[in-house]
């Protein structure tokens, strides 16, 4: 079996204004960097999430990315989106006050009272020497949350939180290494499963999910041993790989792509 990763001495670097924490993740990666790297940027400028969509970076807010160098087979990298989730959710108990729970919105964000607080961005890349490298990017609305948006964001300072972006990458890395370890390369998704479903949400309620622009319909039962969400529907059980989840089944076809900002990287 293999062993857990050990991120015992991970490294921090802050950068005072970079054009995307993942890119300059992965550069580091093709440069030869071992991994156990967390890339921090004060300022974001190009700032990415799923399927390209922009991630907004202000000055104030978090966006940093931790670069891991085989940190599981390639079939079960994916995975580390749930593992971060999970880890992002506790961070964020350490920061919110209390009476104000950050719940897990499928696949990956974290959201407050239904509000985005908070995205991920998962990325793999196949180096030239045969290794996998692996890049988590976080991005955590801090001081401000970007408006005019199909859905509600918040941020931590609108939630009551007064941490810095410092101590919330502090909290965040915290966790992740402790997931990252019970987590142990992929032998043990179940635990991550299990504490993934804890902090779910919508959890049992009629939700909608959008896979570009065709709409399904049901009640979320939770994820598979992949990932997957579970919808029963009115036609039956299905499983969705990937698409966008609406936290209400009264919804209508998401904007185009390039018109959502959503993840992080």
């Amino acid at each position: 079996m293999p062993s857990p990763l050990d991120l015992s001495a991970t490294r921090v670097e802050w950068l005072a204004s970079i054009d995307s924490t993942n890119d300059e993740a992965m550069r580091r990666a093709r440069a030869g960097d071992p991994g156990g790297l967390w890339i921090a940027g004060w300022e974001q400028t190009k700032g990415r999430g799923r399927q390209g969509r922009v991630w907004y970076s202000p000055h104030g807010n978090l966006a940093a990315s931790l670069l891991l160098i085989d940190p599981a087979p390639t079939n079960l990298a994916p995975q580390l989106g749930f593992v971060a989730g999970v880890a992002l959710a506790e961070a964020a108990r350490d920061l919110l006050p209390v009476g104000k729970p950050a719940q897990l919105k499928w696949p990956n964000d974290l959201v407050v009272g239904g509000a985005k607080l908070s995205g991920l961005l998962l990325e793999a890349s196949q180096l030239p020497n045969g290794h996998l490298a692996c890049v988590i990017g976080i991005g955590l609305n801090i001081e401000a949350s970007p408006d005019g948006l199909p859905y509600a964001a918040t941020s931590l300072r609108a939630l009551g939180g007064d941490a810095s972006a410092e101590l919330a990458l502090e909290r965040i890395a915290a966790h992740m290494s402790v997931w990252l370890s019970l987590w142990q390369r992929g032998d043990d998704f179940a635990s991550v499963r299990k504490a993934w479903t804890a902090h779910a949400a919508a959890l049992g309620q009629r939700v909608s999910v959008f896979a570009g622009r065709v709409q399904t319909t049901g009640i979320f039962l939770g994820i598979d041993a992949t990932g997957q969400m579970i919808l029963e529907t009115d036609v039956g059980r299905e499983t969705i790989a990937a698409g966008d989840l609406l936290l209400t089944a009264d919804s209508v076809p998401m904007p185009a792509e390039d018109q959502v900002i959503d993840g992080n990287g």
